[in-house]
Order: structure tokens, then sequence, then C-alpha cells
């Protein structure tokens, strides 16, 4: 099977482990992880950085240590991965959906202003499939209405706005460390941020609330979000093979752009002017003018043993967030998009297969 991402893992992250164990550093107290939270902080451009459990940890510890309260909103892309907009709901905001752009397939500015009530409280700029936002966009906005800026940069580890990095460009930013990411501690996440009393907040509420110089004693309520010594030693060893994974998932994009690119009624993704794309998923749109279906053609991927994923559902049309409105680029992106196999893993015989299903497919009736 030709996998959608394979995580590359070899004798470095081998290594770092044995290091765990031979220590006995394997929970959240160890070298490894401070190491992981200032190397990612640098990566991003951020003073601080707090590893969680998961980029859904998070997201809420983030949330929460931003002071988000029961009955406020956040503006979200209808556009993301649910947990954008449940982590809302789990400290019992309120998610107030927002339609994508076209090109970006990120939340629109031109929607954003429409939303904001005495109840906004910021505004979630989900870089998809790693594609930045329009930040210089989202920032003036959130300065006339006097809003936080939250990164949603679990996917878009190294990518780019205007040459700064993805993560430090608004008050608080989170990444995912997932299997199927461009680097993984199998799960795992991180908040980055210069703001030191929020990095302060948030690890206090990481580790039950406890206070800082008195053991077991709990000012608030919090959260064990803990990433251990055994996954940051995973996520140091993948830092180390960095710049080679991010150059890999470049020769992917190229190679695919080139095998696909004059197959009419394939839609590939943009890259702004001002972006670098991460390209964590490389995901193609197939028009309605196509001669197969999205559906179609993942039916002729898989009979070659190869996986290929759908784009995520919109959040109006799943149960929780349900609502009447229409969000007409996030259906159409919805409803179209196909993710390839993109990881860092794909070989090019494997890549060339992909490519070689897709245009027979194309060409078959």
């Amino acid at each position: 099977m030709i996998k959608i991402a394979t995580p590359v893992l070899g004798d470095e992250e081998l290594k770092n482990l044995t290091a765990c164990i031979e220590t006995n550093w394997i929970s959240s107290a160890g070298p490894f992880v401070s190491e992981f939270e200032q190397r990612i902080a640098e990566i991003s451009g951020c003073d601080h950085g707090i590893a969680t459990s998961s980029g859904t940890t998070a997201l809420h510890l983030a949330l929460a240590a931003l002071g988000l309260m029961p009955e406020d909103e956040v503006l979200v892309p209808c556009l993301t991965f649910v947990a954008t907009a449940s982590t809302v709901r789990m400290i019992g905001a309120k998610p107030v959906l927002c339609d994508v752009d076209p090109v970006t397939w990120c939340i629109d500015p031109s929607t954003i202003s429409s939303k904001i009530t005495s109840k906004t409280k910021g505004i979630m700029a989900v870089h998809l499939y790693g594609h930045p936002c329009d930040m210089d966009s989202i920032r003036s906005i959130a300065r006339e209405h006097d809003l936080w800026v939250f990164e949603d940069a679990a996917e878009a580890l190294g990518a780019t706005y205007k040459e700064q990095p993805v993560g430090g460009l608004g008050t608080v930013a989170i990444f995912s460390f997932f299997a199927n990411k461009t680097i993984t501690t199998g799960e795992g996440g991180m908040l980055v941020t210069c703001n030191s009393e929020l990095a302060e907040r948030a690890r206090v509420l990481r580790d039950h609330g406890m206070t800082p110089d008195r053991r077991y004693w709990y000012d608030v309520v919090g959260f064990n979000y803990r990433m251990t010594n055994l996954q940051a030693a995973v996520g140091c060893a993948q830092l180390d093979k960095f710049n080679t994974f991010m150059s890999r998932k470049r020769m992917i994009s190229d190679r695919y752009r080139t095998g696909l690119n004059d197959l009419e009624g394939i839609i590939l993704p943009n890259e702004a002017q001002w972006a670098h794309h991460g390209y964590w998923m490389y995901t193609i749109l197939v028009s309605d003018d196509a001669p197969v279906t999205r559906d179609e053609l993942a039916v002729a991927l898989e009979e070659q043993n190869i996986e290929s994923r759908r784009v995520f559902y919109p959040l109006h049309r799943l149960p929780p967030y349900e609502q009447p409105n229409r969000f007409p680029h996030s259906e159409f992106i919805s409803d179209h998009g196909l993710s390839l196999p993109s990881g860092n893993g794909l070989s090019v015989e494997d890549q060339d297969l992909v490519i070689t299903t897709i245009r027979e497919r194309w060409h078959r009736d």
C-alpha cells in the first residue's frame, strides 16, 4: 500500500529513545522536552515553546491561557480540521464560521469583519494543508477590533508568510506532531508565543494548574497536557532532518505539478506570491468538468493499492456545528478535494505510479 503519509524513522530516533531508557528519563521531566521546545520556538521565530501531548491539547491549552470564557466568540474558518472548532466549544465559547479564500483555502479576510460582534475575542488563522493565511489583512482587522490572532499551524511547520515563519505571526500559535505530520513525535503538539505572561499561564495550566514555586499547590484548575521525554526524543531526532524533510516536500509537490498540470479538470494547489507552502498534504481539486469525479478517482487509486483522502468536511455540515448558512468556497473545496500520497518517505517510483494511475484513469473513457 502506498500510504498518504508514512513517518521516516531511523537510527537517530532509536538512539535518542535508548538514551531516555538508559537514563530513566521517560516521563515529562527530561532534557529532550526542553530541547524540543527551544528548537521549535526558534523555527517559528518565537521566544517560548510549551510542548503538549497533542496538537488538540495545544489548541485547548492556548485558548485557556488566552482567557477565553463561556459565551465568548471566536472566528473560525468553515474548512478546517474539527479540533479548531471543538476546542473552542470545550471551553464553552462559540465558534463563528467564516468562508475560506478560493485560492489559499484559508480563512478569507473579506468575510471576517461582518462576523465580529461585541462578544468576539479572536480570530483563528488556520494555515490549511500548509499554506499560510493572509496574515497582514487578518492582523489589521484584529488591531482595529482589539482581537487576538491565533495561528492554528498544526499542518504548517516550515511554511512562511512574506519570508517570516508561521507560528510567530500572531498572539499565539500551535503545531501538531501526529504521525502523518512533516515531523512527528507519534502524538504531540506545541504552543509557541512571544508573550511571556501567556507562556507562563500555559505552563501552569499544562501541569494541572500547580503553582511553580509551591509543589502540590493549585491556584487554578488545569490539565495534564504534558509531552513525555520519549516523544520529545523522537521529535529532536526528526528536527535534525527537518531541512531535508522540507526539501523533500517541495520535490514531491513539484513532481506532482509537472505530472498533472496538463490534465483538464484537475485544479492543482495554489501558492500565493507572498507564501512558501509547507505542502503537508498535496491536495488537488477534481472539477465538475473532469472526465471522472473525485470519488471515482479515489477508487481508481485504491485499485492500485494507493491511499488517498478526501478533504475535510466543512464544519457547517457536521452535526455539532450544523447551520443553514452557505459557505460556497468551503463546500466546493470539500466536495472536490483529494489528498494524494505526500509523506517524506514517498519514493520516486511510488509517486510515479500515483501519477500514472491518475493519467490512465483520466484517459480511460
